[in-house]
């Protein structure tokens, strides 16, 4: 079977450029190897996505799911591990069938990057989350500690300060970086502390789990270590793109390059949301991206022999 279009990764830019395609009766199918919705079904709550004044992150990704449903979009819960070209024809490659179409949109996002340092990899999932919303309330009447100082471990940060005992924010740089209403909530909260120019050097466990964070300031070199139940990481994000990583169409830091009409160097192969390079990195842009991506798809199959 020989798609119009394929598309890796089910968040809000992937279901949007399905949902255009479908809309203009092309062969389409998404690809999905955990959760629809990607990121956004990770937070608490969104704010600024136009017509949704506050909505949970999950209810919002379920709409948009619910959405292409409706719309009978196939929806492929597998991962694509490689794409190769085969003339005009895209072939994506998954552990358990390959695929083939004449147009391909890559919208994968990202994923949480880690800090790299001790008991890390040990206590992930195991005292080590990186959401909230998933795992906050395990933590409930309980001390957390989050790792960040954008506008997600902001928000994340206050959102478990309803639920622990007490929040430590360890923020590397000497100020919070996140939106300023965010950070006057935050600071609002009596039970939350920040810790500024400062950095993670080991997590403590024994053999139940994560008993504490050992943190060092970057001015004067003094560590600290911080009784804990449980921290939350919020240190940036890794674009997923190891599967299109022999097309010559990533960056160094492995975000997919596109132009305006989100075409990337490769004929056929298009990207869309977080996963390329941009700006903003936002719900409303990811959406924006996807119907974008689809619209000049159906150009390009103008033209597909």
């Amino acid at each position: 079977m020989l798609y119009d279009v394929l598309i890796i990764g089910a968040g809000p830019a992937g279901i949007t450029a399905a949902i255009y395609a479908k809309r203009a009766n092309l062969k389409v199918a998404m690809f999905e190897r955990d959760t629809p919705g990607g990121q956004l079904s990770k937070y608490n709550e969104i704010e600024n996505y136009t017509g949704a004044k506050k909505v949970a992150g999950y209810e919002l990704a379920t709409m948009m799911i619910d959405h292409a449903y409706d719309l009978d979009i196939e929806v492929i819960y597998d991962e694509v591990t490689k794409v190769e070209l085969d003339g005009n024809v895209k072939k994506l490659i998954t552990p358990n069938k390959t695929y083939e179409s004449k147009a391909l949109i890559v919208a994968t996002g990202n994923i949480p990057r880690r800090l790299g340092v001790e008991n890390e990899d040990a206590l992930a999932m195991n005292g080590i989350s990186w959401c909230a919303i998933c795992d906050g309330p395990l933590y409930k009447d309980r001390k957390v500690v989050v790792v960040g100082g954008g506008n997600s471990a902001v928000e994340e940060a206050s959102y478990l300060a309803t639920l622990a005992t007490h929040v430590t924010v360890v923020q590397n740089l000497a100020d919070l970086t996140a939106d300023p209403k965010a950070q006057d909530i935050l600071r609002a909260m009596k039970n939350v502390d920040i810790k500024y120019s400062t950095l993670v050097s080991k997590f403590l466990k024994d053999d139940k789990g994560l008993t504490g964070v050992v943190i060092k300031s970057d001015v004067d070199g003094k560590e600290e270590t911080i009784a804990a139940d449980g921290v939350f990481e919020y240190v940036g994000l890794t674009p997923v793109t190891d599967m299109v990583k022999d097309l010559g169409v990533t960056n160094k830091y492995g975000y997919i390059e596109a132009n305006e009409k989100m075409q990337t160097k490769v004929d056929g192969v298009f990207a869309a949301g977080d996963v390329i390079v941009k700006q903003i990195r936002q719900v409303v842009t990811a959406t924006a991206d996807g119907a974008i991506a689809a619209q000049n798809v159906l150009r390009y199959l103008e033209t597909w022999k």
